[in-house]
């Protein structure tokens, strides 16, 4: 079986096509009834069983040898004419079929159907089976599919006949078969095809990995453009990934880690940070950072991590510079990118600061399973962000709120340890604190609702109460899309 290529699948420009006939429908009930209707118009009696067999070579092809060359395109015409009437309603879409459809959406794609079909009819298909296409092209067989899947950019060409394998290796993409057609594996596999599965039920997975193989393969080529990173390391999934790519592709001698500290970085993170990037065998780097003291900072409007991660690049950029390191690098995720609001994505872009999982694609889950195929301890950590991320919108941030959310929320862990609580915030709401724990953990006891407050107000908050919805990350988020037009 031929190398599959490795197309780009960075982020949103993944592009799937999909044969149609006995690929995504099953085209034989309604070809069958068409070719009946014909025969008894014709005085012919087709062999139908053998002429469904493999369905997906042009229909003058199949009527060629049945019929005198002279009256083929007459009998494709009729043939055309009659379908809606006989093939529609009796076909329906393969198991899987929808899913495999989604599956490209879950990962920001489009999918684009390219048939042998007559266009008209292979529309009447798609709208009665409700299949979720973006572009549908008809009329297109063998080689010339390629012209298509290079006009819409698609890097991968689902089919089930060898002709479509000819399509997506003309076209330079991979080339996945299902055998739900009547081409067997060994003919498939002959004609070069890189994938065969069952049927589209196993798309999805297969999907899956394919797409998270490519984007780490892109995460690996870019590393290693950079020659040289300091990854700005918090400790969290996201920046503990990078760090660990980044090591694979460049090797320990040629990254830096680096973890800015100062009040907002709960202390409880710092250890467990230092000894997993030690344990890379990288060089770190504990700066202090002083955020605090731009007024912007403090000011705690929506901007505020715009200011938090100006003061720490402008930090890391100089340790890079003195060390003969190329690039600062943020663990920013597929993910952050299309959030609604990220000033301090801006604010690291602004100071020069690289975005390789950005820039590769890599979801938030993606770089979870990712970190857990390779072992590492951070794959299902939590969600840390910084304790700044508590305090609302408006309320001045000061080195006792920070401290006072810290001990309430160790406090807080402390007393639900065992209930299979993962993720927790204390926010600061000004006058009150808000508690969110995991929504599958609530509604608490009666005895531990009592114990979470009273530990909550003895951390120095004056009044607590525990959110009903649950843990909702960037809740405090909600406030700003509320003031945004």
């Amino acid at each position: 079986m031929p190398s599959s290529p490795i197309p780009d699948v960075s982020a949103s420009g993944l592009v799937v096509g999909f044969d149609l006939d006995m690929t995504l429908i099953d085209t034989v009930p309604g070809f069958s009834a068409v070719l009946e209707a014909l025969g008894a118009e014709l005085g012919v009696e087709f062999p139908i069983e053998d002429m469904t067999a493999k369905l997906g070579p042009p229909l003058d092809l199949l009527l060629a040898e049945h019929l005198p060359a002279d009256e083929i395109a007459a009998a494709g015409d009729r043939f055309r004419a009659i379908y809606p009437e006989h093939a529609i309603t009796s076909v329906a879409a393969f198991a899987g079929a929808h899913e495999a459809l989604a599956a490209v959406r879950r990962h920001g794609g489009r999918t684009v159907v390219v048939t042998g079909k007559f266009p008209d009819n292979a529309r009447l298909h798609v709208e009665h089976v409700g299949l979720d296409v973006d572009v549908l092209e008809g009329w297109v067989w063998g080689v010339g599919k390629a012209a298509v899947l290079l006009r819409e950019g698609a890097s991968v060409y689902v089919g089930d006949h060898i002709h479509d394998v000819e399509g997506a290796l003309a076209a330079g993409a991979t080339s996945v078969s299902v055998l739900t057609g009547g081409c067997t594996r060994e003919e498939l596999v002959a004609a070069g095809t890189h994938v065969v599965l069952e049927d589209l039920s196993q798309f999805p997975a297969w999907l899956d990995d394919h797409v998270l193989t490519t984007r780490l393969t892109a995460l690996e080529a870019d590393l290693r453009g950079h020659g040289s990173v300091l990854v700005a390391y918090s400790g969290g999934a996201d920046s503990a990934f990078l760090l660990a790519a980044a090591v694979r592709a460049l090797g320990p001698a040629h990254v830096v880690a680096a973890t800015g500290y100062s009040d907002s970085l709960p202390g409880a993170e710092r250890d467990p940070a230092r000894e997993f990037a030690e344990s890379l065998g990288v060089e770190v780097l504990t700066p202090e950072t002083h955020e605090m003291e731009r007024e912007g900072y403090r000011a705690n409007a929506g901007d505020r991590c715009f200011f938090c991660k100006a003061e720490l690049v402008e930090v890391l950029v100089p340790l890079a510079t003195e060390r003969g390191i190329a690039v600062v690098a943020t663990g920013t995720n597929a993910d952050d990118g299309v959030a609604d609001f990220r000033p301090g994505i801006r604010a690291a872009a602004e100071r020069g600061a690289v975005t390789p999982l950005l820039t590769a694609g890599l979801t938030k889950e993606q770089v979870r399973e990712a970190s857990r195929r390779w072992g590492l301890p951070t794959w299902d950590k939590p969600a840390a962000a910084c304790l700044s991320s508590r305090v609302a919108y408006g309320v001045e941030v000061t080195p006792h709120r920070l401290a006072r959310v810290e001990r309430a929320e160790t406090a807080v862990r402390d007393l639900l340890a065992g209930t299979g609580l993962l993720n927790l915030r204390v926010r600061d709401l000004g006058d009150r604190a808000s508690i969110e724990v995991d929504a599958a953990v609530l509604p608490l006891p009666d005895e531990r609702v009592d114990a979470v407050l009273d530990a909550v107000l003895g951390a120095g908050f004056e009044a607590a109460e525990i959110d009903p919805r649950g843990f909702r990350s960037g809740s405090l988020n909600d406030a700003l899309s509320e003031d945004r037009p």
